[in-house]
């Protein structure tokens, strides 16, 4: 027979108030508690160091690890949704579209078209029915000032939409630096639990622009890979839990030990790259036309598709 999983207030010496302080900090349930440090928890909730602990060893004990069955998993899959590119190539590539439950990643140099990207994604995440009413939400974590609510009319316009409907249901919030954006990011489960919304698309545009610029040189890597590896757990967790499509762009740098090929790589190093499930390389093409790669996926083959910009939004070339 298995445990009744206990809660929060369940656990020894966690009263009300404790309780609410560990909710406030982000410890919402068992599991978030049996991972944490007691360092951690001691600087949360000001409790000492030999209670964090047994309250830790409490949550491990009454914890149902959640070990499944393959089966299970596969059931799992099948609740997967997409969100459609807006470009049937690009679709393909991606197996029918951006998948929830993880993260997609899109780097390439400005102009490749990662938040025009973003922007389609933004619309065609509402499952806008026929009455032309938008029946979820998309959350934008702004970094850059990229986000345009002219484009999003725009498009809108292009499709016979009511923008201000579709406009209603994109909540956008401005970061202004790296804990910013990860404190935000932690806001979205507030939003989805508290708020109720039904949120189905969140996108960090752009993702590394500030852990960029606050950590420079080589003394502060280390503080930086660790920040932004908390970042991208939080993004994965809410993704998972929830059933999210979580997209995020990011910057990339030219190698310069690279003498064939292309020297240019994502920013970020191997976190961003191992956390993200999905990760796609843009670049410009010909004529104007835009290149999305495939470059890693724990299913689907590598391989290329083209895409355009337009009034209309994410297009196919013709």
């Amino acid at each position: 027979m298995s445990k009744k999983e206990m809660d929060i207030e369940d656990l020894p010496g966690v009263g009300a108030a404790t309780a609410e302080k560990l909710r406030e900090a982000g410890y919402h349930n068992l599991m978030a508690i049996a991972v944490a440090s007691p360092g951690e928890l001691t600087e949360t909730t000001g409790m000492s160091e030999a209670s964090a602990r047994k309250v830790i060893n409490a949550a491990r004990n009454n914890l149902d690890m959640g070990f499944v069955s393959g089966e299970e998993l596969l059931k799992k899959r099948e609740t997967i949704m997409r969100v459609s590119t807006g470009a049937k190539a690009v679709d393909a590539l991606t197996g029918g579209g951006f998948e929830s439950g993880g993260i997609t990643e899109c780097f390439g140099a400005y102009g490749s078209g990662k938040s025009a990207m973003a922007h389609q994604l933004a619309i065609n995440a509402l499952d806008i029915d026929e009455n032309g009413d938008p029946q979820s939400y998309s959350i934008w974590i702004d970094t850059e000032t990229t986000f345009r609510p002219e484009r999003i009319k725009q498009i809108c316009e292009q499709h016979g939409l009511d923008a201000a409907k579709v406009l209603k249901h994109i909540k956008v919030v401005r970061a202004f630096n790296s804990d910013h954006q990860m404190m935000c990011a932690e806001k979205v489960e507030d939003l989805i639990t508290k708020e109720t919304l039904p949120v189905k698309l969140l996108i960090v545009d752009s993702l590394m622009a500030h852990f960029r610029s606050e950590f420079v040189g080589r003394g502060t890597l280390a503080d930086r890979q660790q920040k932004i590896n908390k970042h991208m757990h939080v993004l994965l967790k809410l993704a998972d839990t929830y059933n999210i499509c979580v997209y995020v762009t990011n910057q990339v740098m030219s190698k310069p030990d690279t003498f064939f090929g292309d020297p240019t790589e994502a920013v970020g190093g191997h976190i961003v790259a191992h956390a993200s499930t999905t990760r796609l390389y843009f670049r410009r093409g010909k004529k104007g036309t835009r290149v999305a790669k495939l470059v890693d996926s724990p299913y689907l083959p590598e391989g290329e598709a083209i895409f355009q910009i337009t009034e209309k939004g994410i297009e196919d070339v013709a």
